[in-house]
């Protein structure tokens, strides 16, 4: 704050007044009595309790002084006494504890405010306030009454109601405060003393206003209609699985912890992410992605986790910027609902509230046979080769891609749990392409990005077509992050599955090596062996049946091995061999090509291994010269000081 400005001036006048108020408790506790000065006391008896706008109005009647030693119940109300209109703060609310019936001391400085079109006073600034506690009876009906949490009906008034903007016709109006301040006359002369039944308010249709009239202890009360944009599912952090624990147990696997959230979008374009607290299976995504997205829904239970800003959840602000502008005309808070509803020149949202559910239960009503709303805004899927042309950072965009190869990233300082994974994946546009873009792009699935086991099962299978919903591309990479969603080719999928799905043209083709090979990346490698790492050489047997390499001697037969998951001894064991030869490739001629191979991925190089370790009549210079097709490989390292480039041999899915 500047120094000596209005905003520190208003910070100083803030804290004393809390100082004064905590002051004021502390010392009407400790007397234990009701302070004996009554001079310019409001003394009142509430009728009628609401909540508008996080602020608690209480419909009261004003008492004579001679009230003021009567209990509640004997302090008869006076008919040609009059009827005020209290506002108490949330904080002075929560002290007071107050409900219909009591009796409210009010010291100074209260103030009184006459509106104009009426001629029920408001009395504001009632921070000195005092419940009166007479006798046996009241003490004993409070701490009854403290037991049980009173249900306080709240108000909600949009912005439209406060600016007098509302359509005439419209029958879902609020009450005004006249009908209020009606029924609270009638239950002063029926003399009836109960609270009134709580209605469920009518289903709103902004997520602001339910935010705003609801505050951040949670609704009750309140529904409100959104579409749900997203589904998808989330890592829960330490303190979430600890909060959750005694309720019902989220999905597992390998550790990470997953929930089941959604990013949902009112009719007035305003977003919030709503993350529910269990799931089954991360497998139970693909369904609730066909059956929830582009659906109408109503949330209710729902409280406020936190309000995120851009500069927070870039990766949240980054998929809401993928649906903006809104694909079908929004309201405007503010404007009449006869003004023209906008689609364009509309701010992109600058903030976002992250919602939950008040306890284990999924509070989200929809009709799965609902029709796909007009505000959903399906993936606009590309293909590879239109991605790599996309400028700009953190863009969202959506696949399909058939994965070549996996390979886990290790590094050693890191638990494997939160390893990334690199995927090679390729489609037809890039298979077509001419020189000067790639034929496979690596994709880097992040720890914070959730995979299904059938995803995982898929991948150890074979090679498969998936589709990459919701990845972020920027800096010449796509990255699968926290909201992306990986899905297998499966029937309506969701309503955005248009992209080109072709077979890829024949066998899959590589990138071969040269001076703009990277690391961390897949090529073709073709060359002349040079040299050969003798050093590095060496050879396990395996079984020929499971392909087990830890093979044992046979207890009743020291010659022969003897396999632990077959039960049975291995008489033709399958000979495995690694090697590291260096290859003279013309792509990079001035680069030393360091290889290692493995014979039974390496039909090209079996022979020679073969010569090299078991024929001790060969020489190492009788394989020298020998030319080696291609070969598909993974690229370690490149490094210009020594001018080298590190591969490993490997088998595509």
């Amino acid at each position: 704050l500047c120094r000596g400005g209005l905003a520190e001036r208003l910070c100083r006048l803030q804290n004393r007044e809390r100082s004064a108020i905590s002051f004021w408790r502390h010392q009407c506790i400790s007397d234990d009595k009701i302070p004996s000065d009554k001079s310019g006391v409001l003394i009142v008896k509430i009728l009628e309790i609401f909540e508008e706008c996080t602020i608690q109005v209480a419909i009261c009647q004003q008492l004579e002084q001679s009230h003021a030693t009567l209990s509640p119940k004997d302090a008869v109300v006076n008919a040609e006494e009059p009827i005020l209109k209290v506002l108490f703060t949330r904080d002075t609310a929560a002290h007071l504890k107050s409900r219909p019936q009591d009796v409210i001391h009010i010291y100074p400085p209260w103030q009184k405010l006459l509106l104009h079109n009426t001629d029920v006073p408001v009395i504001m600034n009632t921070y000195f306030s005092q419940k009166v506690l007479l006798n046996e009876h009241s003490e004993a009906r409070e701490k009854t009454y403290g037991l049980t949490k009173m249900l306080i009906r709240k108000t909600i008034i949009s912005l439209a109601q406060t600016f007098r903007l509302d359509d005439p016709d419209d029958g879902l109006h609020q009450e005004s405060s006249d009908n209020r301040v009606a029924s609270a006359e009638q239950m002063r002369n029926n003399g009836d003393s109960k609270q009134h039944p709580l209605a469920l308010s009518a289903v709103n249709d902004s997520l602001l206003e339910i935010v705003e009239s609801q505050g951040a202890v949670g609704w009750r009360e309140v529904q409100v209609q959104v579409v749900i944009q997203r589904v998808y599912c989330l890592p829960a952090r330490e303190g979430y699985r600890s909060h959750i624990q005694g309720n019902k147990p989220l999905w597992s696997n390998g550790g990470m912890f997953c929930r089941l959230c959604l990013l949902v979008q009112d009719a007035y374009g305003m977003f919030s992410e709503v993350q529910l607290q269990s799931l089954c299976s991360t497998d139970d995504i693909e369904q609730y992605c066909r059956r929830w997205e582009g659906k109408s829904c109503c949330l209710a239970g729902m409280k406020i986790l936190h309000r995120t800003t851009r500069g927070r959840a870039l990766g949240l602000f980054s998929l809401i910027d993928s649906l903006w502008p809104p694909v079908a005309p929004v309201k405007v808070h503010g404007q009449s609902q006869e003004s023209e509803m906008m689609t364009t020149n509309l701010p992109p949202p600058s903030f976002c509230y992250v919602l939950t559910v008040q306890s284990g239960e999924i509070h989200v009503e929809l009709d799965e046979e609902e029709q796909i709303s007009n505000l959903y805004q399906p993936p606009a899927v590309h293909a590879l080769k239109e991605i790599l042309r996309i400028g700009g950072c953190n863009k969202r965009c959506s696949f399909w891609a058939q994965v070549l190869y996996q390979r886990l990233q290790t590094k050693h300082n890191i638990p494997i749990d939160q390893r990334e994974i690199l995927l090679f994946v390729t489609d037809s546009t890039l298979q077509n392409a001419v020189h000067g873009i790639p034929k496979v792009v690596a994709v880097t699935v992040t720890a914070s990005c959730v995979l299904g086991m059938e995803i995982i099962e898929a991948f150890s299978a074979g090679s498969q077509l998936v589709f990459f919903k919701d990845a972020l591309w920027g800096n010449g990479r796509i990255i699968c992050v926290e909201r992306t969603v990986l899905l297998l080719q499966k029937p309506l999928l969701c309503s955005a599955a248009g992209a080109d799905l072709s077979e890829l043209p024949g066998p899959v083709r590589l990138d071969e090596l040269d001076s703009t090979t990277q690391t961390n990346s897949v090529c073709a490698l073709r060359g002349t062996v040079v040299g050969v790492n003798e050093s590095t050489a060496f050879s396990w047997p395996t079984c020929n049946r499971c392909g087990n390499g830890k093979l044992e001697l046979c207890p009743q037969d020291r010659e022969l091995l003897y396999c632990n998951q077959c039960s049975e001894v291995v008489t033709t064991p399958v000979l495995k061999m690694q090697l590291e030869v260096f290859l003279h490739c013309p792509s990079r001629s001035q680069s030393t090509v360091k290889v290692k191979v493995w014979h039974e991925i390496s039909i090209a190089l079996f022979v020679l291994l073969t010569m090299l370790l078991f024929l001790q009549t060969y020489e190492v210079q009788s394989v020298l010269g020998k030319e080696v097709g291609l070969l598909n490989c993974y690229v370690h390292s490149v490094t210009s000081h020594p001018n080298c480039v590190a591969l490993e041999e490997i088998v595509l899915l």
